[in-house]
């Protein structure tokens, strides 16, 4: 009777998982910019109306945008030279530039359609126009490569792997360690897409300077102004979504070499 109970769990996993897999291989898109097949759960104008609706909610997040116009005219005029001087301007993006408050928090991201926004905390560490391209060209880089609605898809798979996981080994007398391993699972796999999500915005970031007569040497300048910030309690690569600034400048200085080279 047990063996039987093992096996139908077994079973409805396996059925799981494979319902999984055909649904998020069903969601192949061919990308509008760079003409490569993706699996995304969005139309690119999905994403630029859910970014328009999510953009207010994101910068609420971090106290709203900073209230000094001229730097935020400065940061608009930096993202819109990297945007209409590369392949970025043909996409169906609605591409837009933002400061956000927060003086404290370190950091720059894009939501899905167009939407970028960098930190004070991040920007008063930055001492060039060429610095702060880089780090709008490799947000840029996340919404051409249309990381958010990949990982979206990325994420609907893992959470039906690891229910899949979590049916075929349950345990009835111990619920919550079949549980902790599935998540574990799922995490993990996250991770790895995060960090290459990751390095595809640096090489997307290098290639749009290069275009827009930026400097991309002024990359690696950021990572190490990230590195100095992170200090040395930085988590291990392998716990973070992000790379270690260190192992991105190689990544940067052979994207510098190959897109120079074209």
């Amino acid at each position: 009777m047990e063996r039987s109970r093992i096996g139908g769990r077994l079973l409805i996993g396996i059925i799981m998982a494979v319902v999984a897999l055909i649904g998020y291989f069903s969601k192949t898109q061919v990308n509008p910019v760079t003409g490569k097949s993706q699996q995304v759960n969005l139309t690119p104008e999905e994403e630029v109306a859910l970014g328009l609706q999510s953009a207010p909610q994101m910068a609420a997040e971090y106290g709203g945008l900073y209230g000094d116009e001229k730097v935020q005219f400065l940061v608009k005029k930096v993202g819109q030279g990297i945007v209409q001087n590369t392949e970025a301007k043909n996409s169906p993006y609605q591409f837009d530039f933002h400061v956000l408050a927060d003086p404290e928090t370190i950091n720059a991201f894009a939501v899905p359609g167009g939407q970028v926004f960098i930190t004070m905390g991040l920007l008063k560490r930055l001492k060039t126009e060429d610095q702060l391209a880089g780090v709008l060209g490799h947000e840029i880089g996340h919404v051409v490569g249309r990381h958010s609605a990949q990982q979206m898809a990325k994420q609907e798979l893992v959470g039906g792997l690891a229910g899949a996981a979590s049916v075929a080994v349950s345990d009835p007398n111990s619920p919550g360690g079949s549980a902790y391993i599935a998540q574990y699972v799922a995490n993990l796999m996250n991770l790895k897409y995060g960090r290459d999500d990751e390095l595809e915005a640096d090489d997307f970031g290098v290639k749009y300077m290069i275009q827009a007569g930026r400097d991309p040497e002024a990359m690696v300048q950021v990572m190490k102004i990230l590195a100095e910030a992170g200090g040395p309690d930085r988590p291990a690569e392998f716990q973070s979504t992000h790379p270690n600034p260190e192992n991105r400048i190689v990544k940067i200085k052979e994207a510098m070499a190959k897109y120079r080279n074209q």
